[in-house]
């Protein structure tokens, strides 16, 4: 249930999410060099990692861009206060805030984010499309005018908890109307409770374009 992808393209790495595995996520992705930082929504299981960036500022020596709305930057302000000290602790992470909108695509060197504004429970949240590919996570409702924005997305990848109703996340039948709407080539469901079952037979249960997403998968486009 902690995610983040990791996405590399033209000798980049750029991480969506740093949860508490964020350490272990990029040594066992053998990540040696970070360029930024996206940040969906500031719950714990997707930001309290960050602070985990300082191997990478010692190496690169330079600050790492972390993108967030300025609701996100007001948390992170508050939870690492001393990262952003005036009176900075030696040793502590050097990020460099970017702002990021829910209305206005961004770019990360080189690479075009859109935004996509969905709700998790009553908390708005980011998803993300980048080129033909699509991130969502965390989220329960989506908006019709923010569904745009998705149609034509080759690779869309969705949070779906369990089957059971939840008050903050979509479950698989709900998961399954939104990709009946988008009609992806490949869908994957991620941030997956334990209460789902187990993959191999859930796997069986999905469309033929529907797939339980896992730990180091690597998906090329």
């Amino acid at each position: 249930m902690r995610v983040s992808i990791l996405i590399q393209a033209e000798g980049k790495n750029i991480v969506i999410d740093a949860g508490p595995d964020f350490r272990q996520q990029m040594l066992r992705a053998r990540v040696t060099h970070l360029d930024a930082i996206i940040l969906t929504h500031e719950h714990n299981d997707h930001m309290i990692g960050v602070d985990d960036v300082r191997p990478f500022n010692f190496k690169q020596k330079e600050g790492i861009p972390v993108y967030a709305t300025e609701r996100v930057q007001k948390d992170l302000l508050l939870r690492f206060r001393y990262v952003f000290s005036k009176k900075k602790y030696p040793g502590a992470p050097t990020l460099e805030l970017r702002s990021i909108f829910n209305d206005k695509p961004f770019e990360v060197k080189g690479l075009n984010f859109t935004p996509i504004e969905v709700m998790h429970g009553n908390l708005p949240v980011l998803g993300f499309r980048i080129g033909d590919f699509t991130y969502i996570t965390d989220a329960r409702t989506i908006a019709s005018e923010e569904m745009e924005k998705i149609k034509g997305s080759k690779i869309v990848i969705l949070n779906a908890l369990h089957y059971y109703e939840h008050y903050s996340h979509f479950n698989v039948p709900q998961a399954l109307d939104i990709f009946e709407e988008l009609v992806p080539e490949q869908a994957y469901l991620t941030h997956v409770s334990h209460h789902m079952g187990l993959a191999n037979e859930i796997n069986k249960l999905l469309p033929t374009n529907v797939n339980l997403a896992y730990d180091q998968q690597i998906i090329e486009i």
